[in-house]
């Protein structure tokens, strides 16, 4: 019988069945030719376990590697963005720190909340990055910086706010002594039981507008003559450096027209602008004289719904003696709504007409002595207007009246003291018998005094 080799192996897993095995011997036995052969495997089993594992990490970490990249494109989109924002926010508080004059609601909060975001993602994506570099060092130190210049601008703004009320407190001091002197004026709200205007008050208000800018001539403040219920309290405000008309304010109380906020903002779209300054608030109702087409223009603020009518008669060639493009002035006493103006026909002198507040049109009209390039502005008691004329730099006359009750006019001689040189609207309001003048950029108004004999 030939030799038999015979080969004799541990049985083998898949998984070691490529290991190499150890050097054996070969022995032979009996008379038969046999050879026995033995190898020896090493004892310890391969780790397929930890492969597995390994492989499992790997992709793991390869995953996660993926979605950092993802990340760090997305963070460097959004610092593009935040970068450009904090170009802008540098060139804002650049020009509060230049001209703080201009800014009277600052926005402080809003800049802080807006470098806290800048800095939180700054610290995002040093924390993706796990690292450091100038340019994080820098932006952490520009946005202190900026912290620091706001904080230092809104301590200017309170201190400008904390003289603002002591310059007001000064005034309440004036008017008080004021009233002492001359008697407390104790107004017959809603009567006409007397015969007539026979002086005014010394200024009791003057304050500086909502925009705390002088360079704001043109506008008007006042209350609702006509105040629906819940705004009895009401202000409004309006203020321009041209004698253009295109935006409101209203504040719900004095005290807030006084600081110049918590107010609602009512801006006139294009095509509604107006221009004159003549313009008042009577039952929550903007009248106003719109420029081209020459018309009047009234804005109900409860339906924000605009009305216009032409006044045929009326004439764009005559205005007050302080402003041009004042044709058209209204006014509301305790007889209702009116409106002033100068004719052709009547060769510049004024017109008074009553106005219907539901049709909004004409209902009478009356023609007076007064040739409005001399007048200074004009108003409604009682049916009656009164129209004054410039004096001195700080004195104002009411010169003439005409009452549309008996058709009679009437002149006369009653000071009133300004505040300005220059004013741009005077009304009397019903509701607290009192006349408003917008005075060169300031708040002016003053009690009335009636002849009651």
């Amino acid at each position: 019988m030939p030799p038999t080799l015979l080969l004799l192996f541990p049985l083998l897993s898949p998984a070691l069945a490529w290991l190499p095995m150890e050097s054996g011997n070969v022995t032979t036995s009996g008379g038969e030719s046999e050879c026995v052969c033995t190898v020896y495997l090493p004892d310890s089993t391969f780790p397929a376990d930890q492969v597995q594992h390994m492989q499992q990490v790997t992709n793991d970490l390869m995953l996660e590697v993926e979605i950092h990249m993802n990340e760090l494109f997305h963070y460097k989109g959004k610092l593009e963005i935040f970068l450009v924002e904090l170009k802008d926010l540098t060139v804002r508080v650049a020009m509060l720190e230049n001209d703080p004059d201009n800014y009277i609601k600052l926005e402080f909060e809003l800049i802080r909340i807006e470098l806290r975001e800048f800095e939180a993602l700054v610290s995002q994506l040093k924390e993706s990055l796990n690292a450091s570099s100038p340019m994080f060092d820098g932006l952490y130190t520009e946005i202190h910086n900026m912290s620091l210049i706001v904080d230092q601008l809104e301590t200017y703004d309170k201190s400008n706010l904390e003289v603002i009320r002591i310059e007001f407190a000064k005034l309440q001091k004036k008017l008080e002594r004021c009233q002492k002197e001359e008697g407390v004026i104790k107004p017959d709200i809603g009567n006409c039981n007397h015969t007539g205007i026979t002086g005014v008050s010394k200024p009791m208000v003057m304050q500086l507008n909502a925009h705390l800018n002088a360079a704001y001539k043109f506008g008007g403040w006042g209350k609702d003559s006509k105040p629906v219920r819940g705004h009895e309290s009401m202000y409004w405000y309006g203020a321009y450096s041209t004698p253009s008309v295109y935006e409101f304010y209203l504040y719900s109380n004095y005290h807030k027209l006084i600081l110049g906020s918590s107010f609602t903002h009512h801006g006139l779209p294009q095509g509604y602008e107006g221009t004159g300054n003549d313009y008042i608030i009577h039952g929550n109702t903007i009248y106003y004289q719109a420029g081209n087409p020459f018309r009047m223009y009234k804005l109900n603020l409860t339906t924000s719904v605009y009305s216009y009518r032409h006044i045929t008669k009326a004439s764009g060639g005559f205005s007050y003696s302080y402003s041009p493009n004042q044709y058209l002035d209204f006014s509301a006493d305790e007889k209702g709504l009116w409106v002033m103006y100068a004719t052709e026909e009547a060769k510049g002198k004024m017109v008074i007409a009553k106005l219907d507040e539901q049709s909004f049109g004409i209902e009478n009209e009356w023609t007076t002595s007064a040739f409005k390039p001399v007048v200074g502005n004009a108003f409604m008691v009682c049916g009656v207007m009164y129209a004054t004329r410039p004096g001195d730099l700080k004195t104002e006359e009411i010169f003439y009246s005409y009452d549309t009750n008996t058709g009679q006019e009437k002149y006369m001689s009653i000071s009133l003291q300004k505040f300005q040189e220059n004013f741009v609207n005077l009304h009397y309001n019903p509701t607290d018998q009192k006349l408003y003048m917008y005075n060169d950029g300031y708040y002016v108004s003053y009690n009335v005094r009636f002849n009651k004999e």
